[in-house]
């Protein structure tokens, strides 16, 4: 009998893991059964419920592990055998949301905040869904009303580009059992230009490709091995439109009141739940993308990211583990936070791999290539370095950083990163000398260091230049680049005879997604025209002259071809269709620091990173 029941309760946990929604969160510890007096029909069904499947869960894991050595495999309800493996898998999918404990949710709370956080920073993350652009003609884009969470959002719009543009359906499918693209896959401009017509994307495909994105931003962030996905308790799984109450009515109802201003208030509210393949975080994250849309969503997702990863293991990747990854006064997102989402560790620095400080410590940058890349105005400044593993992605994507703001810059046509061979040439001097450079981004190394490129460059000074780099006891970037520009390439040079190095010209398209007043766009109402609230999409022209002879690398002029641009407008912008003085604008110099001496044209407004 005893047999027959454990039998039973382990069909009732099989077809549970199986359903749409998973169960209802575990408690920590049972309700008294004095207590069972006072609760409501529902509530005594839900913890029956609770305790049937906690029930059934521990006796199939212990079925699996009484499963002989030999492999027998057991019989499931449809006649077909369940071996050891699949019995264990089936096992982890009946956990149940659960809630962290009180010591997880305070290091949580301050490891994202800190200990002396402003009302209005948690009122800015608690105030921002992941969510569509309204606007026509900017659908695709997701909208920001708060300050603050725009890593977090650019993060994720630049992956929604990824999947919109240069993942097809069938592409995604084909690495579908793997949570990121593991094989560098670059295509030629004939192989691979996306379209253009960004309107023309259906709500559907929107949020296919957002829920991929979350969830491969998820596995990345977990090492390709899990996603843990945080909600709300007072939420739930009961976010299904009913006749009465659409979703977003259900959520706002359910969230009303609630606010997270501590360690203990996020205790209390915040469930998580773990998941080992993409298909299942897939399907969850679908079926609770309203609450993601909510205005805690950037918060749950940051939420996610940050257990997917490990706390200890967030910790562990930062330099200094005592400073919030909200950075005060104003509540943004550090580049920790950036750095975790685009490459899944919580790095604080965007040169490639570690420097070496001496007695035993490292400053940590990032160590892979990544599919969506970063470019930041504070490189122009000189106040860092954006190694090669950011600057040149997987794909044409980059989220952009200023002072204040993260937006998002990219290309249709993937030829754009394409490098003939002195460019090549170029990007492999450059990543030789970044690597002996100790001076966090100055762009100079020690004679020793210097040495050392030359070795691994195959690069022969005569001795009359070599004398002239070292005599100052460091070699600046800039003089040794111009020595290299001069030196014949059977030298190890840059300097061609023919000088035919060719120029290059394309698009890029930079998003915004600050909502900011836009009298183009406004809408008439009773009381007159009202200007909408829409992100910024803006077109640019980028000529990029050819920087292979010493006279053109000092010259810094560039002049477009007539008649060079095409003829199809995006939105309100138009092609630029003959040529016109260079424009100037900070995004400009993020750009040149992927493409140096790069001229940018657009049509109307300047383009915004702020």
């Amino acid at each position: 009998m005893a047999d027959q029941q454990e039998e039973e309760d382990l069909r009732m946990a099989l077809r549970m893991s199986m359903q749409n929604s998973p169960p209802e969160p575990k408690r920590s510890k049972p309700r008294e059964a004095a207590n069972l007096a006072t609760t409501t029909p529902d509530e005594s069904r839900r913890l029956q419920r609770e305790l049937m499947a906690a029930a059934a869960e521990k006796r199939m894991l212990a079925t699996a592990k009484s499963v002989p050595a030999s492999g027998s495999p057991l019989k499931s309800d449809s006649g077909g055998d369940i071996g050891t493996k699949e019995m264990e898998i089936k096992a982890k999918e009946v956990k149940l949301g659960n809630e962290l404990s009180e010591k997880e949710a305070y290091q949580l709370f301050f490891m994202v905040f800190g200990s002396g956080v402003s009302k209005d920073i948690l009122a800015q993350w608690s105030n921002q869904g992941i969510r569509f652009s309204p606007d026509p003609e900017t659908s695709m884009i997701l909208v920001q009303h708060e300050g603050g969470p725009c890593g977090v959002l650019a993060a994720i719009q630049a992956f929604v580009i990824k999947h919109l543009l240069f993942c097809p359906d069938d592409l995604v499918k084909a690495t579908q059992s793997t949570p990121q693209n593991s094989t560098p896959r670059r295509f030629s401009k004939n192989q691979y230009v996306a379209s253009n017509n960004f309107a023309a994307f259906t709500e559907n495909a929107k949020a296919r490709a957002l829920v991929k994105s979350m969830g491969e931003i998820l596995f990345l962030c977990g090492n390709n091995k899990r996603a843990v996905i945080a909600t709300l308790s007072s939420i739930g799984d009961g976010v299904e439109e009913s006749e009465d109450s659409p979703t977003n009515v259900i959520i706002a109802q359910a969230l009303e009141g609630l606010s997270i201003e501590s360690a203990s208030d996020l205790h209390k509210v915040l469930r998580v739940e773990t998941y080992t393949t993409p298909a299942s975080a897939y399907k969850r994250l679908e079926a609770i993308i309203p609450v993601f849309q909510s205005r805690m969503g950037a918060l749950l997702f940051l939420i996610s990211a940050l257990l997917s990863r490990g706390l200890d293991c967030v910790q562990a990747d930062r330099d200094d583990p005592s400073l919030p990854l909200v950075t005060a006064p104003f509540g943004h997102a550090s580049q920790e936070i950036v750095n975790l989402l685009l490459c899944g560790q919580a790095v604080p620095n965007v040169f490639d791999g570690r420097m070496d400080l001496g007695g035993g410590m490292f400053l940590k940058g990032v160590s892979t290539n990544v599919d969506v890349g970063f470019l930041t105005l504070l490189e122009s400044l000189n106040f860092c370095k954006v190694g090669q593993n950011l600057k040149c992605p997987k794909w044409p994507i980059w989220v952009v950083g200023s002072e204040s703001h993260y937006t998002v810059l990219f290309a249709l046509d993937t030829a754009v990163q394409d490098e003939n061979e002195l460019e090549e040439r170029e990007s492999q001097i450059r990543k030789a000398f970044d690597a002996q450079d100790q001076s966090g981004g100055g762009g100079f190394i020690s004679v020793e260091g210097f040495h050392q490129v030359l070795r691994e460059t195959n690069i022969r000074l005569p001795s009359v230049k070599l004398d002239s780099l070292c005599g100052s006891g460091f070699i600046v970037w800039s003089e040794f680049w111009q020595v290299i520009l001069d030196l014949d390439k059977s030298l190890g040079g840059l300097q061609d005879s023919t000088g035919q190095m060719g120029q290059k010209i394309f698009d890029l398209y930079h998003f915004n997604g600050i909502a900011k007043s836009d009298l183009n766009g406004s809408q008439f109402s009773s009381g007159g025209e009202t200007p909408m609230q829409r992100p910024r999409l803006t077109k640019l022209r980028v000529s990029v002259p050819p920087r292979w002879t010493p006279e053109e690398f000092m010259a810094d002029v560039a002049v477009l071809p007539s008649g060079s641009a095409g003829t199809q407008p995006i939105g309100k912008d138009t092609e630029v269709a003959k040529p016109e003085p260079s424009q100037h604008a900070p995004l400009v110099d993020c750009i040149r620091t992927r493409w140096p001496r790069a001229v940018c044209y657009w049509v109307g407004d300047p383009p915004s990173i702020v």
